[in-house]
């Protein structure tokens, strides 16, 4: 079995270059979500894992909002089960 240490996050296993991180969220009803979600810290990779609604959903675009071309088309969304 493969242990991570705490402080380390898992390799990407897509780019082998970043490390899956998770990040969280607040629910419908303002409740904290706790690893909502996990994504590379590859910029050039993009691969994701997202929890919505009991649902898991991989490599979902990944924008970031604080640049002006932060509205991207975004194509249609396969669940995973």
């Amino acid at each position: 079995m493969n242990t991570v240490d705490i402080g380390q996050f898992p390799a990407c296993r897509r780019c082998g270059e970043g490390d899956l991180v998770p990040l969280s969220d607040f629910g419908g009803q303002g409740a904290a979500v706790q690893y909502k979600a996990w994504v590379c810290t590859n910029p050039n990779c993009g691969f994701n894992l997202k929890i919505r609604n009991g649902e898991v959903f991989m490599n979902e675009p990944v924008t970031d909002v604080s640049t002006p071309q932060a509205q991207v088309a975004r194509p249609p969304v396969r669940s995973v089960r």
